[in-house]
C-alpha cells in the first residue's frame, strides 16, 4: 500500500538515501531540509518548526503514515542538542496528530552509535527534563572547553533522544495510538560529511580506533536507509522503543554480551 512518509535532512547523506529507497518502493516522500526540499526550515528554531509542521499538513492533506526524523548535526557546540534533541522532539510532537490519522503510523529517528561513547550526564538529564535553556547553557559550557570536551554536545544529544524514544514508545500517546517509534544508530558511515576523514589512511585509522567496525567496515548511507525504510513500513508491526545499531559491530565491541544490566 502506498504510504506518505516525511524525511527530514533529506537533501544529503542518510536522509537523501532514505527518501530514494522509499520512493523506489512506491511511497510518496515529503522531503524536509534547511534550504532544499519540498518543505524548508530551520529545525533548530521553534517558530520555524511550527511552520514546517503546517506545510507538511498542507502537502499531505492532514495525514502522514511515517516520519524519518533524520536531520541532525555533529557539532561540538550547543547546536547539536538544539537540533538533535530539542528540535527533533518538537517536530515529532507537532506531527503526531498527522500520524494518528494513519492506519499504521511509524516513526524512525536517526540516533548514533556515539550514544555508546562518552556522554555528559548533566546535559542528558537537562534535555530529558525539558529545560532547553539550561541544557543549551550546559552545552555552551562544554564547548568553551574545546572540541574534545565539546564533543559531548553531540554524543549526549544522541543519548538523550535515544532515551526519549524508549521513554515515550510504550505510552498512550504512542503505543496506545498505534504509533511505533524506534531509532537507528549508525556507526561509521561514508557520506559527504565524512569523505575527508576516510580519504586518508590516517583518517581511516583514526575512525577505526574511535569506533571499530569489524563486520564489513564503514557503512554507506543506503545501508542505514534500508533500516529506516523497514521501520516506517507496515511490515514493522511489533517493534517499538528499540535503538537498532547499524554499526558494523561497534555496539557488541563496546558493550560486550550483557546489555541487560540496570546500569
Amino acid at each position: 500500500m502506498k504510504r506518505t512518509i516525511v524525511v527530514t535532512g533529506a537533501a544529503s547523506g542518510i536522509g537523501e538515501a532514505t527518501a530514494a529507497v522509499l520512493e523506489r518502493q512506491g511511497d510518496t516522500v515529503i522531503r524536509v531540509d534547511l534550504e532544499k526540499g519540498d518543505v524548508t526550515g530551520d529545525l533548530g528554531d521553534r517558530d520555524a518548526i511550527v511552520q514546517v509542521a503546517q506545510k507538511i499538513a498542507d502537502l499531505s492533506g492532514g495525514r502522514i503514515d511515517g516520519l524519518v526524523a533524520n536531520a541532525g548535526v555533529s557539532a561540538p557546540t550547543p547546536l547539536s542538542p538544539k537540533i538533535n534533541y530539542i528540535g527533533t522532539v518538537l517536530l515529532i510532537e507537532a506531527l503526531r496528530p498527522l500520524l494518528a490519522e494513519s492506519d499504521a503510523p511509524r516513526i524512525s529517528v536517526t540516533t548514533s552509535a556515539a550514544t555508546l561513547q562518552g556522554n555528559d550526564e548533566k546535559l542528558v538529564d537537562l534535555l530529558l527534563s525539558g529545560d532547553a535553556e539550561a541544557a543549551l547553557a550546559r552545552g555552551a559550557e562544554l564547548a568553551s572547553q574545546g572540541p574534545a570536551v565539546g564533543y559531548a554536545n553531540y554524543s549526549s544529544s544522541k543519548r538523550a533522544i535515544s532515551r526519549w524514544i524508549r521513554r515515550v514508545a510504550p505510552t498512550d500517546d504512542y503505543a496506545g495510538a498505534g504509533i511505533g517509534i524506534n531509532g537507528v544508530g549508525p556507526g561509521q558511515v561514508r557520506t559527504a560529511m565524512t569523505k575527508e576523514l576516510f580519504a586518508s589512511e590516517e583518517g581511516r585509522k583514526q575512525a577505526a580506533t574511535a569506533m571499530p567496525t569489524p563486520f564489513n567496515g564503514p557503512a554507506d548511507a543506503e545501508d542505514i536507509a534500508a533500516v529506516h525504510a523497514f521501520l516506517v513500513s507496515e511490515a514493522n508491526s511489533r517493534m517499538t522503543g528499540q535503538i537498532i545499531f547499524v554499526d558494523g559491530g561497534f555496539d557488541a565491541v563496546s558493550r560486550g554480551d550483557d546489555i541487560w544490566g540496570t546500569a
